[in-house]
């Protein structure tokens, strides 16, 4: 069980028998009453955004979650397969199950996924990923003072700004958390 003085931007917690994460959360002491914890946070099944208010020193439970390594292999039409790196037990996972994460993720990339109840609910990324830009615009030259950006479309579809010195085929470090370039890669 969890207090709410334990409280953290990333916590998972069960809620109705659902797993939860906390995306935000803000302690509040008004001057009457006691105090409360304001929380805004996401379902990992279904990806919807709650925002609830609980009592303070009110408990919560810790969600049955298991997590394990797996790697990406290859798209197959439109679901990910997954495979287990130490039992090598392949998976398959849906778009909804994928989500934001699909926009970064090259093959062969080793991730987390999240299971709950047995059942696969999330997946997360390491915080930055190397991609290949597939297209861009080239940059113009006299461009730079204004330390402009361009958009630029990477290996795996997502679309993210770049600065103009960015070419096709330049090898880039993403944020997965922000979706932002971070820096070229080496």
């Amino acid at each position: 069980m969890y207090s709410t003085a334990d409280f953290k931007k990333g916590l998972k917690i069960e809620l109705d028998g659902q797993p939860y994460v906390i995306i935000d959360f803000l302690h509040v002491k008004p001057g009457k009453g006691g105090a409360f914890v304001r929380t805004k946070l996401k379902n990992l099944v279904t990806g919807r955004v709650l925002d609830q208010t609980f009592r303070s020193g009110e408990r919560v439970k810790k969600p049955d979650l298991e997590e394990r390594e797996m790697q990406f292999l290859y798209r197959d039409g439109q679901d990910f397969v997954m495979m287990d790196t130490e039992t090598y037990e392949q998976l398959s996972l849906t778009p909804e199950q994928m989500g934001e994460a699909a926009l970064f993720l090259p093959e062969n990339l080793t991730v987390k996924v999240l299971f709950f109840n047995k059942q696969p609910v999330a997946v997360e990324l390491p915080l930055a990923v190397e991609l290949t830009v597939a297209e861009t615009e080239p940059g113009v030259r006299g461009d730079t003072a204004s330390g402009g950006s361009k958009p630029a479309t990477l290996e795996t579809g997502a679309v993210i700004q770049v600065p103009l010195f960015i070419n096709v085929g330049d090898r880039v470090r993403v944020d997965t958390r922000t979706g932002t370039y971070l820096e070229r890669a080496k």
